[in-house]
């Protein structure tokens, strides 16, 4: 009864165990789908928040439209920083500083836009003038900050790249000289062959097949009568017919023998 219990103990602790994990997880994946959604919202609605900016830089002219204006360069400025230095961040882990300061930067760019978005609403011309040369200098100052990022990180990558390409390049040629090795190696042969010896070796060198200072050809499977094999050689009746052809060539005991 007491081993009974232990197992009956230990199926539950098993069971919460599984129910825990399978609780965590789902948890974990919930949380997982939810940022994905709110990363995909928050997107599509600055899409469109660039979008009705870009209009209001058309549709409305004077105060309003320079203000839409401002704001719109802003946020292009600083998606384009931030999709350069994420999509070189993989290959160059040095990029994570720069996209930890566009961070910051885009930190004061919200509050920038938050305080221009108020401007946008503001009923009083006078007041928008006054305001908006200095937001319009805050907003210069970060636009220029990103930018400035924006082009080191590119130059970087060109920079990379041109090295990798360099260094490929000579790995390329290096490769191909040692692919044309056997030409320089013939050559040293060639003269080595053709180089005078003793007689015995000038009229070696000099024999059948090697004459012009020309290598020996090495005969092929089809060219020349000397390499082809015969039917008799390919089929192994080369011993019967040589043992026939003798007995053919002996002398026959008959009537005319005396």
């Amino acid at each position: 009864m007491e081993a009974l219990g232990v197992l009956v103990g230990l199926a539950l602790l098993l069971g919460l165990v599984v129910a825990v994990l399978a609780v965590v997880g789902t948890v974990k994946a919930a949380r997982a789908i939810a940022t994905k959604v709110e990363r995909h919202e928050a997107n599509a609605r600055r899409a469109v928040e660039n979008v009705t900016l870009k209009a209001k830089t058309y549709t409305k002219p004077g105060p309003q439209g320079r203000i839409s204006a401002v704001r719109l360069e802003l946020r292009t400025s600083l998606d384009g920083t931030r999709q350069v230095l994420e999509s070189g961040l993989v290959q160059d882990g040095q990029l994570g500083e720069a996209l930890a300061l566009l961070r910051r930067l885009d930190t004061h760019a919200a509050e920038l836009d938050g305080e221009l978005r108020l401007l946008e609403r503001e009923p009083d011309p006078g007041r928008i003038a006054a305001k908006l040369p200095e937001l319009r200098e805050r907003a210069d100052r970060i636009t220029h900050s990103a930018e400035t990022m924006r082009w080191a990180a590119q130059d970087r990558m060109h920079r990379f790249a041109a090295d990798e390409l360099s260094r490929l390049s000579q790995e390329c040629e290096s490769e191909a000289g040692a692919l044309r090795h056997w030409d320089t190696s013939g050559g040293g042969t060639g003269s080595a062959a053709a180089a005078p010896g003793t007689g015995a070796s000038s009229g070696a060198s000099s024999g059948p097949g090697t004459a012009g200072g020309e290598a020996p050809r090495r005969a092929g499977l089809t060219d020349g009568k000397g390499a082809r094999p015969s039917a008799e050689e390919l089929l192994g009746l080369t011993d019967p017919l040589t043992r026939l052809a003798d007995r053919l060539r002996k002398p026959s005991a008959g009537p005319t023998a005396g």
